[in-house]
């Protein structure tokens, strides 16, 4: 799993998903929770994983780094199962366009991220500032969108990137968000974080799994995990599915196969 929030959320949060598995299927799933979005790529191999739920853009790389095949992502009570990237200041902070951003600090998520890294480089490259870091104070990784969030809430940093699912769950519970944030821009719709498989694995494993996913919604059971998920159901993914990603990355001159996302 990739961090999205911290540790404990994420754990509570996809355990239930993982124990209806076993009962509908008898597969065993262990649950390995990630301190950073890279290391998900970088340590798929490594720590001999089967499947990870991938966000946009680390599924993107996956899928031409490491011949990753996409499964399933969950459909949010909204109706929708993709997401965005959005960039966001205070709104006492005067800061309203790029121009207004040099000099500050920005928070982002990870460079292996589309909405906390990929998106805010794009938003850089259409004002013409191809040198970032040269043209602001200072940037960081906060780790989680939730972080970045509350960076610029707190005012640790003048200018953060996050998911758009990420900040209106947290405002849900917590309306300063809403109240004391202003969104200044947004990247195009990508997948939901989606369940990707290893090539290598069992093929009746993968149709296991993926059919328990597809169905869950069918038994009260099911519902009752989707309801603590978050989600309504699980819909099938293709790789077609993360073309805007490709697409996105292109236009900023990113190879995928080779490119570097360690954050430094």
């Amino acid at each position: 799993l990739i961090p999205e929030q911290n540790l404990f959320s994420q754990k509570k949060r996809y355990e239930p998903l993982a124990e209806y598995i076993y009962k509908k299927t008898g597969i065993i799933i262990k649950l390995e929770i990630l301190p950073s979005y890279g290391d998900i790529i970088d340590q798929f191999n490594t720590l001999g994983l089967d499947g990870a739920f991938f966000d946009s853009f680390t599924a993107a790389i996956a899928i031409k780094k490491l011949g990753l095949i996409p499964c399933a992502r969950p459909e949010w009570v909204d109706g929708s199962s993709t997401y965005y990237g959005l960039i966001f200041v205070r709104i006492d902070s005067g800061i309203r366009n790029a121009a207004d951003m040099k000099g500050k600090r920005f928070a982002f998520v990870d460079k292996a991220t589309t909405a906390g890294w990929l998106l805010p480089i794009y938003y850089f490259k259409t004002y013409g500032i191809d040198h970032y870091r040269s043209f602001l104070k200072e940037t960081y990784f906060a780790g989680t969108d939730e972080g970045a969030i509350y960076d610029v809430l707190e005012k640790k940093a003048d200018i953060g990137a996050a998911k758009n699912t990420v900040f209106y769950r947290l405002a849900a519970t917590d309306p300063r968000i809403t109240d004391e944030l202003t969104i200044l821009a947004g990247s195009p719709q990508v997948p939901s974080n989606g369940l990707c498989f290893k090539s290598e694995l069992d093929d009746s494993v993968k149709i296991e799994i993926k059919k328990t996913l597809l169905t869950m919604n069918l038994d009260e059971e099911g519902l009752e995990v989707l309801r603590h998920f978050g989600a309504t159901r699980f819909i099938e993914t293709e790789e077609k599915d993360y073309s805007p990603v490709f697409e996105y990355a292109a236009q900023i001159g990113l190879d995928l196969k080779g490119y570097d996302y360690k954050n430094d």
